[in-house]
């Protein structure tokens, strides 16, 4: 699980996935272990709220699962999902987009 096929990032790219973003997918796939944010951001050297904002974002395209760690404070830690894990979520919203766009555009009314 730990790489991610040149195929793969060479289509993410294409489908509009950030340079940051690759990065930090990336570097949790080769972790293989939950990581904070204020981690990711010391191991990339980029500012938190960039890491913040495309680890967010990631996680609602489906990219990262996370889990709500409690000690002292509430945080979240994420998780890379295996390439071909991502392959089949970015399917899936597609296909979905697609046919709430093709039921919108012909009108249909089910």
């Amino acid at each position: 699980m730990g790489e991610m096929p040149e195929k793969l990032e060479s289509f993410l790219r294409s489908i509009g996935f950030k340079k940051t973003e690759l990065r930090i997918y990336r570097l949790l796939l080769e972790k293989k272990k939950p990581m904070r944010i204020t981690e990711i951001q010391k191991e990339l050297s980029i500012s938190e709220r960039s890491v913040r904002e495309h680890v967010v974002n990631l996680y609602r395209k489906g990219v990262f699962r996370r889990q709500l760690i409690e000690r002292g404070w509430l945080g979240y830690t994420y998780t890379a999902v295996s390439p071909a894990e991502l392959f089949e979520n970015i399917k899936k919203n597609l296909m979905k987009r697609i046919n709430e766009l093709e039921h919108e555009l012909t009108g249909n009314k089910e």
